[in-house]
């Protein structure tokens, strides 16, 4: 086609607009403009230069109409507009704001048709500065009343952020149409006012507005926020009723709806529905089935969209990707050679859900090769590279590419500072999580409830309660998780009464209480006294209906069987239907700790009945309370055949049950297969022989330890001076002694109360009593131990005076306590101390066992006072063992008093009437006081009973001599 040139300089208007006309295509119209350049007719005039700039717009070439434009000296009101709107309707938002901003150069007029189209621009750009001044100018050249530019700052406004300026916009409009209104509700729900969402849809429909498609749009995402399905089901109603149903604006945001309330059948129904679906109605309804962990029927809709010939597109690819993870690395393999062969993979959507994807499929190279490929990288991605670190807990790599994040440019947000803090609390980085503490005040990103939370977990998991009790008075809003954190962080670090004190506040504040609270409480309970605040706990959770929940009936379970309530334990065992391994593992605890031995194997028995298959922790139980070594191998055999044999805790159970009984040779068999860099391992095997007397090979194990260049703990040093106490040799008590200063175990206060027992029993009370001057903190057992000290070497009046220094700094004895003092004291002979300790001992509430009165006995006995010994004898709430008995009446017989001699040799005549002893000393008591006559009934009563008389012998000679 050839276009007639133009044959006078400037044409008619006419003639020109008839040239026009033949430009059909742009081919043709670049061949007019070239004329028009070569014959100097451009740029045309004024009169002209309308035509033409609206048929570059008509044909697609916007920029040969913006360079053309530029060419005009002072370009009027109708032109500006006209450029304007028509670049704003082609989506070229920052060329009209240069064209704006050149005609204003210009001192170019502007009017109701200029101020829209601008503000428009300014939204979409986020030109938040621009976009005030333009308002500025509203305002003063008196557009302000407009209703076309009232709607636009709304808009505006809305996406900006500013809702409240939104707001102030729309309510000094006299008569909003829908318009104004849908831009309202736009900006509210974007930036997540969603009951504010709510309010202004009941108000539309109260002013008598009709919604239509774009209103319905912008409130059905809200519903899904808020799970507010059954408002969603009305606008689904409402659209149907207004004939809006087959609106392909619509019909996305319906599926959406019933996708994320879980109605899948209802949103294939509503997809099914439409014979002809663009991209977008594909997109929501595989996205729908991906939310809801339908990964096979997403596939199966994305294979049948690409055999109907609809291009999947960037979001089609974001909703399909993450559920590859439901059918592995293969098939999320095969969906990325799908974006590459369509060209996505540079955009930074798509390549992020795919780091992510690899990253949850554990192919961190992969995801790692895809993040260096990304020239630009915003926020979510960042964020998705740090969580796949964290989530393969390769926690260095996390804080790595955070630093790197920051190095780049990149600011990051809430999740970023989350997923950082994590890494932070699994590689123990007090100091780096402080730092991101730090940052997060810096950004303003601490006022966000998730990063408070996070950083709550953090100084917890850290044990530094102070810090995390100090973040959460300071936090202006907190939730049932910010409790939580804080309660099961006390309770984590044993301070049982600040969780409880938490837990009542939360309670006075009317903050609603979870299944988790009640989960993190219930442990703070765990005395006979602690049932008055534990059983509220379990009526709150009966209250809630949470008694079915497994985790939380174990939780009662171990509370119960803690505070010595077997009976309401087992209760709650038996009325759990869906017991799991650790509801027995609870039960069988509390009855191991209660020394129930039948019970624990009875339950056991019916464990392995009712097809619940044990763990470790069951086979740890069991073994402390087997019987016999034969019924500990059973275990042994059980285990080797279940695959717990490797576990290093229960390696340890097994070899602490064949020390029991003797067996060392299982014990180094065990102590062999195991993993020999366990500390744990090596404490055993050195303890099994420190118990069974085999001291020589403890230390011989202990120096191929330190061989192996394994490093000792606390524990492997209190085996070794159990074990110099058995060898008593000064040597190797010295060298001992010079290891623990060398590597510091000297401030342990465990360690020191055993070296201070260890020189006490080696004779050398002296420098125990320097090692326990120069202790920078004691406790009741460093005091016990140095009293018995001095009451193995008989001096009863020191270890008295430091049992007072003990009370004086706070240390109340214990029974063990009072056992060295009153041995001290039989020792020295001091009957009145031990009297007087004795008496002190009952008044602290410590009921006198067996060990108490055998030293009383003693004491007494052998200073003669038999009738007050025979008077607290009879005090007994138990029956006196027998060698009480034995030796008070030896006492008898060495001090001549027949009474207390008759009467005690009566009671042990009841309790061992086979033995000849005390016969033989009834005798002599008898022969002693010139009571023949005694004597020989005495004598007479033994041959009655045929009591064999033991022959004495001499240590001298062979022969044996009768007494």
């Amino acid at each position: 086609m050839s276009l007639p040139s133009p044959r006078l300089l400037h044409p008619p208007l006419l003639t020109f607009i008839n040239l026009l006309s033949h430009c059909q295509n742009i081919s043709h119209f670049k061949l007019f403009t070239s004329q028009l350049i070569i014959t100097g007719s451009f740029p045309p005039e004024k009169t002209q230069l309308e035509a033409f700039l609206s048929h570059c717009f008509h044909l697609g070439t916007p920029q040969l109409a913006l360079s053309t434009f530029n060419l005009i000296k002072k370009p009027n009101l109708y032109l500006q507009n006209l450029l304007i709107r028509s670049l704003c309707d082609h989506g070229l938002y920052e060329d009209v704001l240069y064209v704006y901003k050149r005609c204003q150069l210009y001192g170019c007029l502007y009017n109701n048709y200029t101020f829209p189209f601008v503000i428009k621009a300014c939204s979409c750009l986020g030109s938040v500065k621009i976009g005030e001044r333009v308002h500025c100018k509203v305002w003063k050249s008196g557009f302000v009343g407009n209703v076309f530019v009232q709607t636009g700052l709304v808009d505006f406004y809305a996406k900006i952020g500013e809702m409240r300026k939104a707001r102030l916009v729309f309510d000094e409009m006299a008569e909003p149409d829908l318009v104004a209104w849908n831009a309202l509700i736009s900006g509210y729900s974007l930036q997540g006012f969603y009951e504010e969402v709510f309010e202004v849809f009941r108000e539309i429909g109260l002013r008598g507005l009709k919604a239509n498609v774009s209103t319905l749009a912008s409130v059905l995402p809200v519903c899904s926020r808020l799970g507010e399905f059954c408002v969603g089901v009305s606008i689904h109603g409402f659209a149907l009723k207004c004939g809006y149903l087959l609106d392909e604006n619509l019909i996305p945001a319906l599926i959406s709806v019933y996708g994320d309330g879980g109605n899948l059948s209802v949103a294939r129904d509503i997809f099914d529905c439409l014979p002809q679906k663009n991209v977008t109605i594909w997109n929501a309804m595989i996205s729908a089935y991906t939310q809801n962990q339908n990964s096979e029927d997403a596939f199966v809709l994305f294979r049948k969209m690409l055999q109907d010939d609809v291009q999947p597109n960037v979001v089609t690819f974001v909703s399909i990707v993450p559920a590859c993870k439901s059918f592995g690395i293969i098939c999320g393999e095969a969906i990325h050679a799908c974006v590459l062969v369509r060209g996505y993979e540079n955009q930074v959507s798509v390549a992020t859900v795919l780091i992510s994807m690899y990253a949850k499929l554990g192919n961190v190279d992969s995801a790692k090769f895809i993040s260096r490929e990304i020239p630009q990288k915003n926020v979510l991605t960042w964020n998705s590279i740090i969580s796949g670190y964290v989530h393969n807990r390769c926690w260095g790599e996390s804080l790595a590419t955070f630093h790197e994040m920051l190095s780049e440019g990149s600011d990051p947000d809430a999740f970023s500072i989350v997923t950082v803090l994590s890494s932070c609390s699994k590689l123990g980085a007090t100091l780096l999580g402080k730092s991101a503490h730090a940052f997060s005040m810096k950004k303003w990103v601490n006022s966000d409830l998730n990063v408070s939370n996070a950083l709550l977990a953090f100084y917890s998991d850290r044990n530094d309660m102070i810090s995390a009790s100090k973040l959460f008075q300071k936090m202006p809003i907190t939730n049932v998780i910010s409790w939580n954190t804080l309660i099961s962080g006390f309770v984590h670090n044993g301070e049982y009464k600040n969780a409880v004190l938490l837990h009542h506040q939360m309670h006075q504040n009317d903050m609603d209480m979870d299944l988790v609270t009640l989960i993190s409480i219930l442990p703070c309970f765990h005395e006979a006294e602690d049932l008055v605040q534990g059983r509220p706990i379990h009526c709150c959770a009966i209250k809630r209906g949470f008694t079915s929940d497994v985790t939380l009936a174990n939780a009662l379970i171990s509370m119960y069987v803690n505070c010595k309530e077997l009976v309401a334990g087992k209760l709650v065992f038996e009325n759990l239907r869906a017991r799991n391994v650790i509801s027995w593992n609870a039960l069988i605890t509390g009855y191991r700790h209660h020394n129930m031995q039948n019970e624990v194997m009875h339950l056991f028995d019916q464990m392995i009945s009712e097809d619940q298959k044990p763990n470790y922790v069951t086979l740890l139980n069991v073994l402390s309370l087997c019987y016999t070594q034969m019924q500990g191998k059973s275990f042994h055999a059980y285990a080797v055949r279940a695959g717990f044999l490797l576990e290093t805790p229960f390696l340890t159970a097994l070899m602490l049950m064949y020390t029991r009984f003797g067996n060392l040779k299982c014990c180094r068999l065990l102590f062999q297969m195991g993993e020999r860099s366990n500390i744990s391992l090596w404490n055993t095997i050195i303890s099994a022989h420190v118990e069974t007397n085999y001291a020589d090979a403890a230390v011989s194990f202990f120096s191929e330890l330190l061989r192996s260049d394994m490093e000792p703990d606390y524990v492997t040093v209190l085996s070794l001076t159990s074990a110099c106490i058995q060898l008593n040799d000064s040597y190797l008590t010295n060298s001992t002694m010079a290891y623990i200063i060398q590597k510091g175990f000297d401030k342990d206060v465990a360690v020191s109360n055993a070296l201070i027992d260890l020189y006490a029993r080696s004779g050398q009370i002296t420098f125990s009593r320097m090692i326990f001057d120069r202790m920078f903190q004691k406790d009741a057992i460093s005091w016990s131990v140095m009293i018995n000290g001095y009451s193995l070497h008989g001096d009863s009046e020191t270890a008295l005076a430091l049992m007072s220094q003990m009370r004086c700094v706070g240390f109340i004895p214990d029974d063990i306590t009072y056992v060295s003092i009153l041995s001290a004291c039989s020792h020295a002979g001091s009957v009145k101390q031990g009297q007087i300790a004795f008496n002190s001992m009952v008044e602290d509430g410590i009921v006198p066992r067996m060990e108490h009165y055998a030293c009383m006995m003693d004491l007494l006995g052998r200073s003669g006072n038999l009738d007050e010994a025979l008077k607290l004898l009879k005090s007994f709430s138990y029956k006196p063992s027998a060698n009480i008995l034995e030796s008070l009446l030896g006492s008898c017989l060495v001090h001549g008093n027949i009474e207390v001699g008759e009467e005690i040799g009566g009671l042990l005549l009841e309790m061992k009437p086979e033995t000849s002893g005390p016969y033989v000393v009834l005798y002599n008591l008898y022969a002693a006081a010139g009571r023949w006559t005694d004597a020989n009934r005495v004598r007479s009563e033994m041959e009655r009973m045929q009591v064999p008389k033991v022959p004495g012998y001499s240590l001298l000679g062979r022969t044996g001599t009768s007494l």
